[in-house]
């Protein structure tokens, strides 16, 4: 993730846009604004905010896309952004909406393959095969959910928000979160799937 591509994405965003400079940041030779302050806050959260959207999607480079696209959408509102404390917030808000859109659109990512690798048997520890069917169940079962239950499951426990602040990602109400997290756990519990795997 640098800077530059962020910023050809927010020049890409707004075609035809003049841009003037604005007094509080530089500008390129082209005249589209550059904001350290951006560059600062990419380099010290990637790790964590990367970590959210591979809560999103199993696929890691899907993932790196989709932070990529909320790193875009945040660059060009950034000198709107007038609380840096929502930064992580704006983000994460980015990250969902750009996920439910591609969910709406969702494509089939499986893929047959000859030999499935195997991983090293660990001593004493459980089956790694179980627990990745396990987890490849969980996943599948996720994905079965509408996109909003999906989100607030994925925030509440892959992300470990609390109720108020997955509402507060979502815009939502911390009671629509709860129901809607309430009602999402018991299709999982009663997913066909998820009642084999176990």
């Amino acid at each position: 993730m640098t800077t530059p591509v962020c910023t050809s994405a927010s020049a890409a965003a707004a075609p035809g846009r003049q841009s003037l400079p604005h007094p509080r940041l530089r500008t390129s030779g082209g005249g589209t604004p550059i904001y350290p302050s951006f560059a600062s806050y990419v380099r010290a959260r990637q790790p964590i905010l990367l970590r959210a959207a591979r809560s999103l999607t199993a696929n890691p480079s899907d993932a790196e896309d989709l932070l990529q696209t909320a790193l875009a959408k945040t660059y060009v509102a950034w000198d709107r952004i007038e609380d840096q404390r929502a930064l992580d917030g704006y983000v994460r808000r980015a990250l969902v909406n750009t996920r439910t859109s591609q969910w709406r659109k969702r494509r089939v990512d499986e893929f047959v393959c000859e030999e499935l690798p195997e991983p090293e048997p660990v001593p004493g520890a459980d089956d790694p095969a179980e627990q990745q069917a396990l987890h490849d169940a969980m996943w599948r079962a996720i994905t079965k959910l509408p996109a909003r239950q999906r989100a607030m499951v994925v925030l509440r426990y892959y992300e470990d928000l609390s109720e108020a602040q997955t509402a507060e990602v979502l815009g939502v109400s911390v009671g629509t979160v709860k129901s809607a997290v309430s009602r999402a756990l018991g299709k999982l519990r009663d997913d066909p799937e998820l009642m084999l795997a176990r």
